[in-house]
């Protein structure tokens, strides 16, 4: 329940101007890292760096160059289209007008708050599409990895929105049904609740929402499959299978990838890197994932995200309860319903505001593990394999060899090119 007592306007005023300031504080970040990011990988364009140029022709280099450039180009049209929609979801009303309409239309109480969600879920969706599109069927047309048909697209679609309804809608109902019932301490339940819900997609992703989407077959190539079934005798892991994705259909892009919980994990290779590997960097890039799992990473990784989204849903837990959160974001709250859902949007747009602003702290994490796993697969495997194979995957994901340090710090996952190899030949 809100808290009765009135809301001061110096308080709801402050929660717009701190949404505002937070606001402005990300735009100005965002548009001076991708001016960096696109000065930087401009500037270089022209000359592939020393260390690659034994590597790397010109006109990979370029490719990569134009790639990175154009998809930060798009990147501006997204950064703008969301920034638009936040505000005018929020300050301008956008959100308050959607519940009083289906206020108009359904009486107060959960299920007016599951359509809430899913309308502004599906409003959402429908205001990103063209850009999705865009990048899908231009943009990387242009570059030569879509693969896609409309038809294809057209079904992925479909399938992501009946899975999105038939284990999202649950779930919603669960979390919804614990703000409401579940007491001044609702938040602990309803983190309980989700631990287990995310538990459960990571058990049942590999047997029954990933072949939705793909084939999965057995690797047929006996080599390297007794190569992998070595390697995995000689760092003790124990896998259910190992098995070839068609990745082709959809994208030039290439991956390989552990999956599963437990008794379930499996090796999963797309069809794309198959054919651009020799055994040898197969073996080598398969020794990195392997460093992942023997070193920890994948359960820390969980273990951090659960405790972030614990600490989420306490600072959810106070929010919901004050007035002012919502009339300083442009939403008067039901004075003779629940707000659960009002609340729980709200949550959703300004966490991203803070998210950001700590994202080095998890993207050097993320880096960090990268040069561990490569440092635990040169002991299984040759370093020079899995620089060749790095080199490689760079090249045909037309992945640029320049980027800027700080775009890097703020963004990036993986180390730069220049970085993992230099740490490698180390």
């Amino acid at each position: 329940m809100i808290k009765a007592k009135l809301c001061p306007m110096s308080e709801s005023f402050l929660m717009t101007l701190t949404f505002a300031t937070f606001l402005v504080v990300n735009l100005a970040i965002k548009f001076w890292l991708a001016s960096r990011q696109v000065k930087t990988v401009a500037t270089h364009r022209h000359e592939v760096p020393n260390e690659f140029n034994q590597s790397m022709s010109l006109v990979d280099h370029q490719k990569a160059a134009d790639y990175t450039l154009a998809k930060l180009q798009l990147g501006y049209w997204d950064l703008a289209i969301d920034t638009l929609f936040l505000v005018g979801w929020t300050l301008l009303g956008g959100l308050q007008l959607l519940n009083q309409s289906l206020l108009q239309v359904m009486d107060v109480g959960v299920w007016q708050q599951i359509a809430l969600f899913i309308s502004f879920m599906l409003i959402n969706g429908v205001i990103g599409l063209p850009l999705s599109l865009y990048q899908t069927f231009v943009l990387e047309e242009k570059f030569g990895f879509n693969k896609i048909t409309w038809r294809l697209w057209a079904s992925d679609l479909v399938k992501g929105l009946m899975l999105g309804m038939i284990l999202g809608l649950p779930f919603l109902w669960v979390v919804l049904w614990l703000m409401n019932a579940g007491g001044i301490h609702w938040w602990i339940w309803a983190w309980f609740a989700l631990i287990a819900f995310q538990l459960f997609i990571l058990w049942i992703a590999p047997n029954f929402i990933m072949p939705l989407f793909n084939q999965f077959k057995p690797l047929e190539d006996e080599s390297l499959k007794q190569r992998i079934t070595q390697l995995m005798t000689q760092t003790g892991f124990s896998v259910k299978g190992f098995f070839v994705m068609d990745g082709s259909k959809r994208s030039a892009h290439s991956n390989a990838f552990f999956t599963g919980l437990g008794r379930n994990k499996r090796v999963v290779f797309y069809d794309t890197l198959l054919n651009q590997l020799s055994p040898d960097e197969m073996q080598a890039v398969l020794a990195h994932e392997l460093g992942h799992f023997k070193l920890k990473h994948i359960p820390k990784m969980i273990v951090i995200n659960f405790l972030a989204s614990l600490l989420g849903l306490v600072i959810l837990g106070y929010l919901a309860q004050q007035l002012w959160f919502y009339t300083g974001l442009g939403v008067t709250p039901n004075a003779l319903g629940p707000n659960d859902a009002l609340a729980l949007l709200l949550f959703m747009q300004v966490t991203p505001l803070v998210s950001f602003l700590v994202s080095p702290i998890s993207s050097f994490r993320s880096r960090k593990h990268e040069f561990e796993a490569d440092a635990f697969a040169t002991q299984h495997a040759n370093a020079k394999d899995l620089k060749t194979a790095l080199l490689k995957l760079y090249k045909d994901n037309a992945s640029t060899l320049t980027p800027d340090p700080l775009y890097v710090a703020f963004y990036h996952s993986h180390p730069s090119a220049s970085q993992r190899l230099a740490h490698l030949s180390a």
